[in-house]
């Protein structure tokens, strides 16, 4: 017996098959059924897909045996890796001066044939093998290892599968450790923030009610812009603090509620203008799902009608349908319209329009990418349709859910 020796590329090799992280995995159908095919294919009793460790072959995969495997030095596979984008097969292991010894050959199990193919990743980097096996004196056809050489691409996809899935999940739960820190941040700034503008604000309005008839026009200017800035500041930092923490909005508990009669109690809240017209759904529908996380939604847009339009009379037309799958809901206004140039990023958190609301000022950015957040949430999607000083409509869809009993 010969045992096989380490290939140049060892340690590159065991660096891929760690970051695959499937060694003494359990055991799953999509692998089992290729070594099941292979083995009828092959017409062999047995046949396995055989991960090389640094010490140990380990069947990911078999078919027809219950071992799971050998140390490496026994391994037939071990030889395999050594010529990886060739076939191996030995016809007859008691004639072949690397088997004819091995305890594999010789003992109880004793197989007398073995063939297998490499199984490479995107570098070429042997992980293991498929192979197939028999206890007596075999060969394969041409059209046998075609099929054999065919089976082992299927088993390459899935490993490829597996390390593009595990690349997903760990970006994942480096996204969620992230989102989770800048959680905690936006509650403490939050927090540390709000009473120190409050105090600000409320001492500009002391100051202006005391000393009014002793400042000239430009101090009270001043102040009035002392005011402005913490009241922005103060709006900046809630709608940060509500970006981070609406991911969490989705688990609260749905219920049945109508739309209309939710629309009615933002306008209250709103505190609607005289001079400003809105027309609510003719049909008054009644949803099952999450009122809070939609009436979010509604008094963002709501807002955003309001604060950018310049028009005498403002119009706001809402409406909702619904199919068997969606709720869908369109809100559109006679506002002063987004450019089409700046449509692309208006979702985009902190990205800013290039324009301003009725009283010259910009968003923060924060206020749609919030909207866009919570309806994708809830299972849905948002588009803009707009034109400069004609007006903006937005549509958006939930996914719709049935009322439990």
């Amino acid at each position: 017996m010969i045992s096989p020796a380490v290939p140049v590329n060892e340690v590159e090799r065991l660096n891929s098959l760690k970051e695959l992280d499937i060694f003494e995995t359990l055991p799953e159908e999509a692998y089992d059924s290729i070594t099941k095919l292979a083995s009828y294919i092959c017409k062999t009793p047995i046949a396995a897909i055989n991960l090389i460790g640094s010490e140990q072959s380990w069947f990911k995969s078999k078919f027809g045996t219950e071992l799971s495997g050998s140390s490496r030095e026994i391994s037939f596979c071990g030889h395999t890796i050594l010529e990886p984008n060739t076939l191996l097969e030995i016809p007859d292991t008691t004639k072949d001066e690397r088997f004819k010894n091995n305890p594999i050959v010789t003992g109880d199990i004793s197989i007398r044939y073995y063939a297998g193919v490499s199984l490479l990743d995107n570098k070429g980097l042997a992980m293991g093998t498929l192979c197939v096996y028999d206890s007596k004196e075999h060969f394969l056809d041409e059209d046998q290892k075609t099929a054999l050489k065919a089976l082992g691409k299927q088993v390459e996809i899935l490993f490829e599968l597996r390390r593009k899935n595990k690349k997903l999940e760990d970006l994942k739960l480096e996204v969620d450790q992230n989102n989770k820190i800048l959680t905690e941040f936006a509650s403490t700034v939050s927090h540390d923030l709000k009473m120190p503008l409050a105090n600000i604000i409320l001492t500009a309005d002391m100051l202006k009610a005391k000393y009014n008839d002793q400042l000239d026009k430009q101090g009270l200017e001043y102040i009035d812009y002392l005011k402005h800035s913490g009241l922005t500041l103060s709006d900046y930092i809630s709608g940060l603090l509500e970006h981070y923490s609406s991911s969490t909005t989705n688990s609260v508990l749905k219920e049945e509620f109508f739309l209309n009669d939710l629309l009615e109690d933002i306008i209250d809240l709103l505190q609607i203008a005289e001079n400003c017209e809105i027309n609510l759904p003719d049909n008054n529908l009644k949803l099952y799902g999450n009122s809070a996380a939609l009436g979010q939604i509604f008094m963002n847009l709501i807002s955003n009608s309001l604060k950018y339009n310049n028009q005498e009379r403002i119009i706001i037309e809402i409406d909702c349908t619904e199919n068997r799958e969606f709720f869908n809901f369109s809100i559109s206004d006679n506002g002063i319209g987004i450019p089409r140039e700046e449509q692309t990023k208006i979702f985009d958190l902190f990205a800013t329009a290039a324009v301003a609301d009725r009283r010259g000022r910009k968003g923060h950015g924060i206020g749609l990418s919030t909207v866009k957040k919570l309806i994708e949430s809830l299972g849905g999607s948002i588009q803009l349709t707009s034109e400069k000083d004609k007006g903006a409509l937005f549509e958006f869809s939930i996914k719709r859910h049935e009322a439990v009993d």
